[in-house]
């Protein structure tokens, strides 16, 4: 099997765990929410990331990895400004309503083509643009209900979107220029990232749903499924960064909205969630963008990947990179659990 054959099959296996893993999370953490009332997301996603790191810690010390420390300051940041875009995310879905938290998230993809585009001078094809096009309007139609706006509301969102974007296209940039695998990366900014919502997670808890983290009944079946939780935790966080490591932020943007549809189809099936005529029409039109999305930037790799026979070509950035893909970039998005207070729509997605 050749070196280009064993990246693809990594790859592959590399986007089935982390779909695998993510749809868990998503199921796991619904219970946990919707059916038990633990509605702390923050909180929860900070012992996500603790339970993660200690993980990897143990890991380092069986030599299934190399430490490799670089500039603090880089990696601190990024630890740091990860942990507020989760927090962002999660006041923007407490300020608005279902619908508009849904554009929220469909907005990242656009916003990250654009940065892209400016700051990195990244280009898109018409025939890619095109395929995101039809992924966003199916994913649209599929999720998005009502849209009420709000000035407050849409200012959180606004700093969601630009917040979780700088994160991923920075793991892309801090990973070539310190020379880092994914793996060394989550390992070093978990701590960070912890902290943040350690520190902040309980006030902006018991700011969004009016309860107390540590007042809260934990009953041994609240325990089992936040243990159960914190363990699925350390594979997405994992599958996340190698995922990334192997594409690019946009093409992880498209396998959350993967993510999405399936979450919409299991939580139908298993939880027996409502479901129309829109569901899945939206979720038919966001599949036929995906599969579009993987021919064209598959195709359009191919093609680099012979041009780059040309000692010229060889340092080419690609454009946004293919689901399977022969290049190497690396990005991050931590996911993050839409959290649901008393009161609001229990059909809020889940996002793990």
């Amino acid at each position: 099997m050749g070196e280009g054959e064993r990246f693809q099959l990594g790859t592959v296996g590399a986007l089935t765990l982390s779909v695998v893993s993510s749809v868990s999370i998503v199921i796991c953490n619904k219970a946990l929410i919707s059916s038990l009332g633990f509605n702390f997301a923050t909180t929860l996603t900070s012992w996500h990331l603790l339970v993660t790191f200690c993980s990897l810690h143990v890991a380092l010390r069986m030599k299934l990895f190399e430490h490799k420390p670089f500039e603090r300051n880089a990696v601190m940041g990024f630890g740091i400004l990860n942990g507020i875009s989760i927090g962002l995310l999660n006041l923007s879905l407490g300020f608005n309503s279902v619908g508009f938290y849904q554009m929220t998230k469909l907005a990242i993809i656009p916003c990250t083509v654009l940065l892209e585009t400016l700051f990195l001078a990244k280009k898109f094809s018409r025939s890619i643009q095109l395929s995101l096009l039809i992924l966003l309007l199916g994913v649209g139609i599929a999720t998005i209900t009502d849209v009420q706006l709000n000035a407050l509301g849409s200012i959180l969102s606004l700093l969601a979107i630009v917040t979780t974007c700088v994160a991923q296209i920075m793991t892309n940039t801090i990973q070539k220029k310190f020379k880092v695998s994914s793996t060394q990366l989550l390992y070093q900014s978990c701590p960070y990232q912890a902290g943040t919502l350690l520190i902040s997670g309980p006030f902006l808890d018991q700011f969004l749903t009016n309860q107390n983290v540590f007042a809260f009944n934990y009953t041994t079946q609240v325990l089992v499924f936040i243990i159960l939780s914190c363990m699925i935790s350390v594979s997405v966080n994992f599958s996340t960064f190698l995922v990334i490591g192997k594409t690019s932020p946009v093409t992880y943007q498209v396998l959350g909205h993967l993510k999405t549809c399936l979450v919409l189809a299991f939580g139908y099936s298993l939880l027996h969630d409502p479901f129309n005529w829109r569901n899945i029409l939206g979720i038919m039109v966001a599949l036929v963008g995906m599969i579009v999305y993987s021919y064209f930037c598959t195709r359009e790799s191919q093609k680099k990947t012979n041009e780059a026979i040309l000692p010229s070509s060889q340092g080419k950035e690609g454009e946004s990179d293919p689901l399977i893909t022969t290049g190497n970039g690396n990005d991050v998005v931590i996911d993050t659990i839409a959290q649901k207070a008393p009161g609001w729509d229990t059909n809020k997605d889940l996002h793990a």
